[in-house]
């Protein structure tokens, strides 16, 4: 018999599954206290997963609350959506505007990979065409286990095909990214997934029901019974290592539907018959009605009878909770209907009008005639529950910081120099990342300029005046780990600079927060910083927070992954023909170091493959060096000084050197500056990066590097020899480098 409302009010002791559910015994209490009464369990259903960790950001609220100190000024103008809408709107020159927006698909592409992967990247593109945009391009930052590990063989195939195989068959270039592996995401890999999509400023949607008597149509897929609570219950689960746990079915993704989806709302869009829309991700049906209703001017009267399901047997709370994917919610005027319906049949998309707006501020349901929802949605999408979670920094970090890296002993024989150089570069995190992004399209649309593996992702929006967008994502778990609030500073400057060195000017960001256990005093310590780190860090670079996502509870068999706080930055390029490439090109060109470089070794690569060290501080971020650098790199990029730029990070000027080579297999002949060659080498200072430009340009380019105050140094030339030359120290083959950096994930992944 279904539970209605009427029989709630009459049988106050009926026993309900709230734990089961994922929710605590004081959060069914408040459910109770709201409702003057027990929830139906279609009420409960709607509450237990739009109060989850994943929907509600119970536990980082009163954290991601700081975010609203920052300016919503970018270098290009205010924001025109920022932190609470879909996704951020960046007005980036003319009548032209970009939204953007990361988000994470985590433990549903543990449970299963490839579909986990894939529905990841459909949400983040739902999200974007929901405020009005074409998506037209994806990045995806994804972090493993370690390379050999055998539950990594598993999961990196299945996860790398579903977000090329959903991306692919959607037509978007994936342009950008990040591969990183650790022991702690082993039985926790990280899939975050970042969309960008074009629009005319005019053309921005937002997410509201208003208009008493509006209709709300449900169109796309049919609502079937995978993903029955999936992200929201699976992203507030922990996951022990080997044993059962509660896996709700992960979404199956239909890209096929969604691109006909994509399509058919932008000619909904471009007809002007939609007053508010919204997607349907986690909580599907629970989502979209609360929030609709929430934040337009009455309530909503929806009628699940109606509802296309692929299984005629689900519940109604089956319904409200399912995750199924290519679902979109609109709220039409009733003189709109018709024409909207017309253009979903000519897209062979599903629609039906499944409610209304109505007066008042009560969201309320049905099923067989019978009310089983009676609700505010304001309770229901924005009242839930705000935890201030216990934090303390660790007293285990006392020990990491009595072990400093730069206490490591160096060899700096020549001999022992060229090992490491051949190692770092042979080492998972800084080899060849191609047999992955081989397995994207990053050219369709023919509007990519820079993707994999160049710093970062280009895309031209304008083809008449060149105007474009560069994006890049970066995080370093180890850098967060020894230090989180100049972790998450490092992953921002490292993003930052990345944009910067191809010639685009960072305006905002977006961020992906993957952190362990909240109820761990020492992660919300760890969260907490994080975030004082963005928003000082965003203060100071001027760039704006637009949104993005939390991500908890990433941890198996009581290890936390690595604090890993993903930061994506958006730059935009006035003409994508001024553009800096990463890698060397023509011989005779002079290569300057720009920057300070000192012996920073903290979470570096040399520490960990060196000597399998973690310890003491991550380097020390100098943003005002970044702000100067960047300045530089758009200044040249603009006046074309450059031929090519390539920033430093993880491995230091020894992988920089080595990248910038073998990216056209083109040799150089450099001598280190003076000092320590261990320092100069592998420290990872940051808000440095090397340039090799024509001897006819040093002279413009050495002023403008002195007006700005960075420092520059040579280091030697290009050459036409196949080999990286470090004088006095080693010469080494560009062939075997390349054999080293390419052999680590192809070999793993062929056993």
């Amino acid at each position: 018999m279904v539970d209605t409302v009427a029989n709630a009010q009459l049988t106050p002791g009926v026993t309900q599954p709230w734990a089961e559910l994922g929710l605590k015994a004081d959060e069914y209490s408040r459910i109770r206290e709201i409702l003057g009464r027990r929830p139906t369990s279609s009420e409960l259903a709607m509450y237990s997963v739009m109060w989850s960790e994943h929907c509600s950001y119970k536990s980082s609220k009163v954290h991601l609350a700081k975010f609203g100190a920052l300016s919503r000024e970018t270098p290009r103008g205010p924001l025109l959506a920022g932190i609470g809408e879909q996704a951020g709107v960046v007005g980036i020159g003319g009548d032209w505007a970009v939204t953007f927006k990361i988000e994470s698909h985590n433990h549903p592409s543990y449970v299963e990979p490839y579909q986990g992967a894939a529905t990841g990247v459909g949400g983040i593109v739902r999200d974007i065409l929901a405020m009005g945009a074409r998506p037209i391009a994806v990045m995806d930052p994804l972090r493993f286990g370690p390379l050999d590990a055998p539950d990594t063989a598993r999961v990196l195939p299945g996860i790398v095909a579903g977000v090329g195989g959903y991306g692919n068959c959607l037509g978007l270039p994936n342009i950008g990214g990040e591969v990183w592996f650790d022991p702690t995401y082993y039985g926790n890999p990280l899939v975050n997934a970042l969309c960008i999509g074009v629009m005319k400023k005019q053309d921005l949607h937002l997410a509201f029901a208003s208009g008493t008597g509006n209709q709300v149509i449900l169109y796309g897929a049919a609502t079937g019974g995978d993903g029955i609570g999936g992200a929201s219950i699976l992203a507030s689960e922990t996951f022990e290592a080997d044993g059962p746990v509660k896996r709700p079915s992960v979404q199956v993704g239909d890209p096929f539907m969604e691109k006909l989806l994509i399509e058919c709302t932008l000619e909904l869009f471009a007809a002007g018959i939609i007053t508010g829309i919204q997607d349907l991700g986690a909580a599907g049906l629970s989502c979209a009605t609360s929030e609709l209703a929430s934040a337009g001017d009455g309530g909503m009267r929806v009628n699940l009878d109606v509802v296309p399901l692929r299984d005629p047997s689900l519940a109604p709370e089956e319904i409200l909770m399912s995750e199924s994917q290519e679902r979109m919610m609109a709220v039409v005027e009733p003189g709109n209907v018709e024409r909207f319906m017309e253009i979903c049949a000519k897209w062979d998309v599903l629609a039906t009008v499944v409610g209304e707006v109505t007066e008042g501020d009560r969201l309320i349901i049905s099923w067989h005639d019978e009310v089983i929802v009676d609700v505010d949605p304001k309770t229901v999408a924005h009242d839930g529950p705000v935890y201030q979670r216990p934090l303390a920094r660790p007293d285990w970090m006392d020990a990491l910081y009595a072990d400093p890296a730069e206490a490591l002993p160096r060899d700096n024989s020549p001999e022992a120099l060229a090992a490491t150089i051949v190692k770092l570069v042979g080492s998972p995190n800084l080899c060849d990342k191609s047999w992955i992004t081989d397995q994207y399209d990053r050219y369709v649309r023919g509007n990519s300029v820079l993707a994999q593996p160049e710093d970062s992702g280009m895309i031209r929006i304008d083809e008449e005046t060149g105007l474009g967008v560069a994006l890049a994502t970066d995080a370093n778990g180890r850098y967060a780990y020894l230090n989180p609030y100049l972790g998450a500073q490092l992953a921002l400057s490292e993003a930052y600079r990345n944009v910067a060195v191809a010639g685009a000017e960072p305006v905002a960001i977006t961020d992906c927060l993957n952190f362990g256990s909240p109820e761990d005093p020492d992660i919300m310590w760890q969260f907490s910083e994080a975030i004082l780190g963005l928003v000082d860090g965003c203060q100071t670079l001027g760039t704006p927070v637009t949104g993005g996502n939390v991500s908890f509870y990433n941890q198996t068999g009581g290890t936390n992954i690595l604090p890993t706080p993903v930061v994506g930055v958006l730059g935009v390029i006035d003409n994508v023909e001024d553009r800096t490439p990463m890698g060397f090109a023509a011989a005779g060109d002079q290569i300057y170091l720009l920057g300070a470089t000192l012996p920073e070794f903290g979470g570096s690569a040399w520490a960990d493959i060196v000597h399998h060290h973690l310890g003491g501080m991550p380097p020390m971020p100098n943003l005002e060096a970044e702000r100067a650098l960047a300045t530089t790199m758009v200044a040249a990029a603009k006046a074309h000084l450059l031929t090519s730029a390539h920033d430093l990070s993880e491995g230091g000027l020894s992988q920089g050197l080595v990248e910038a080579c073998l990216r056209r297999n083109v040799g150089a002949s450099v001598r280190l500056p003076e000092g320590d060659p261990t320092v100069e080498l592998f420290s990872e200072s940051p808000a440095r990066a090397i340039v090799s430009l024509s001897a006819d340009h040093v002279a413009a380019f050495s002023a403008l590097c002195a007006d700005n105050g960075v420092p520059l140094i040579r280091l030697g030339q290009v050459t036409v020899t196949p080999e990286l030359e470090i004088r006095d120290l080693a010469t080494l083959s560009l062939d075997a480098l390349r054999a080293t950096w390419q052999a680590p994930i192809r070999v793993a992944m062929a056993h």
